[in-house]
């Protein structure tokens, strides 16, 4: 790990041995922020990373805990737009990720499409007024949240009152975990509900934990699955990607049971207490929250601040330098 300290911010390089370098930056406002700016994850992790089986059966979660449609789907950390096509059933989409690269690469692959709005923001500041969407992913995103309750209630705020919130988390307490900590080979208790940073902003958290954040912040859980049962290499391997899926698929039923697997996906509902939605807007200032803003075909002004977001080649950049 390099660490390069410059005043009011860190940027700490890490590599993670995903062939892919990962960019931290932090300031003394809000909990650090991990980008994958410049970052070939999508080839390198997904694509070339025999994790066909993974995509697969997270396939099948999405499938069976989303609504069967609706108006606008958030997308946080939608990346390069892995996910993005599983949620064509709703009429508008926003991919949300901190590194413009990422979206760069996720218009490349979907297009300019009405139904696509690409937006650069912090999870931690968003930049949309209250309760204007029905429905939220976040896959594969929360295991890089220094402040998960803070990025959540984020979450909830964006969202009407009665929508669908689907979240997929790193979990702690998995088999492998359990049975390194029996055999003292690694010093973390996977039974406790503290969070584990395995490695500079990738978190491991204990399901317990995220169920006791989603009500703090505004959330009913409806329904948890758990997901990558057969993550092994061996396995993936030796048995047909088919077989291994075909049986995920069944034991993620047990999700309500016991947690034990290395992700989870749950189910919530966000509970707005009767706050409407500010239907007629859509957009507000990351900085000041401040509504309307003033949009040009090239930027976002705010009248407030005085602060102009960019637009550049229709991806709407919120993300504060």
């Amino acid at each position: 790990m390099i660490l390069v300290r410059c005043a009011a911010w860190v940027s700490i390089i890490v590599d993670l041995g995903e062939d892919t370098i990962k960019n931290v930056k932090m300031n003394d406002q809000q909990p650090p922020v991990i980008s994958y700016e410049g970052s070939d994850y999508q080839t390198s992790f997904w694509e070339q990373g025999n994790r066909n089986y993974e995509d697969q059966v997270e396939a099948i979660a999405l499938q069976r805990l989303l609504p069967p449609g609706g108006n606008l789907l958030l997308e946080l950390g939608a990346g390069a737009g892995r996910n993005t096509r599983r949620y064509k059933n709703f009429q508008r989409i926003v991919l949300l990720d901190y590194a413009l690269t990422q979206l760069q690469q996720a218009q490349q692959n979907l297009g300019r499409d009405n139904q696509f709005t690409y937006v650069v923001a912090d999870i931690y500041k968003l930049p949309f007024v209250p309760g204007v969407f029905d429905a939220a992913t976040m896959i594969r995103t929360l295991h890089h949240m220094a402040d998960p309750a803070l990025a959540l209630a984020q979450v909830n705020k964006a969202l009407q009152d009665d929508a669908t919130f689907v979240l997929e988390f790193a979990n702690k307490k998995n088999f492998k975990s359990i049975l390194r900590f029996i055999l003292k080979r690694q010093e973390w208790n996977p039974f406790s509900t503290e969070t584990v940073e395995f490695a500079p902003l990738n978190f491991d958290f204990h399901p317990r934990a995220i169920r006791k954040w989603l009500g703090e912040c505004g959330f009913t859980i409806e329904r948890q699955l758990t997901v990558s049962h057969f993550r092994l290499n061996w396995l993936k391997n030796h048995i047909p990607i088919s077989w291994l899926v075909s049986l995920d698929s069944l034991a993620q039923w047990t999700g309500n049971w016991w947690q034990l697997t290395p992700s989870v996906f749950v189910k919530a509902r966000a509970v707005r207490k009767g706050l409407l939605p500010e239907k007629n807007y859509f957009f507000r200032c990351p900085t000041c929250e401040h509504y309307p803003l003033q949009e040009s075909p090239s930027a976002c002004e705010c009248a407030y601040c005085g602060r102009i977001w960019p637009i550049k080649d229709g991806i709407y950049i919120f993300r504060e330098e």
